[in-house]
């Protein structure tokens, strides 16, 4: 019954994670060793075991020659940052979604948005309000369905861009 879509990562996303992968990959072969890519994982907060290290270079070498290419590392971690992603479960985006769309009809409003978020305390410029649903909007049609919603509660959790 579950008609979500897996979420995957976004070309920014993309683009950060080959960001910080040249900024390991010390002599810019387009690979990482094991000693780059446990620097790697340790600034991102990860205190990975050398067993660990070493296991999760076996998972994520596919073409097995004992380094790590950008396709491969971010096969690894896309997963976990896909999770980490999204702190809620589809049911909770559901309910958090009726909770905001009052008339009930699948759609959030500028208005419902409005209404809503005052009622949380936390009232909008028209500037802010136009923004968000410009934001989450990603159809054009000028409301927020439950896909955009949900797609905008992740990306927000993940990068806190409307906190």
């Amino acid at each position: 019954m579950s008609d979500k879509q897996p979420i995957k990562l976004d070309d920014e996303q993309i683009a950060e994670l080959r960001e910080i992968f040249r900024s390991f990959d010390r002599n810019n072969d387009g690979s990482l060793t094991q000693l780059e890519l446990g620097s790697l994982l340790r600034s991102l907060g990860l205190k990975p075991s050398p067993d660990q290290l070493e296991s999760l270079i076996m998972k994520a070498d596919t073409n097995s020659n004992g380094l790590v290419e950008f396709s491969e590392f971010v096969a690894l971690v896309e997963p976990e940052l896909v999770s980490a992603k999204c702190p809620y479960t589809e049911d909770q985006l559901r309910q958090l979604f009726r909770m905001f769309d009052r008339d009930g009809n699948g759609f959030i409003t500028a208005a419902e948005l409005a209404h809503s978020m005052a009622k949380l305390g936390h009232a909008l410029t028209a500037e802010e309000l136009t923004g968000m649903i410009r934001e989450a909007d990603t159809d054009g049609d000028g409301r927020i369905n439950f896909q955009e919603f949900s797609q905008a509660i992740t990306s927000a959790a993940f990068d806190n861009s409307w906190a």
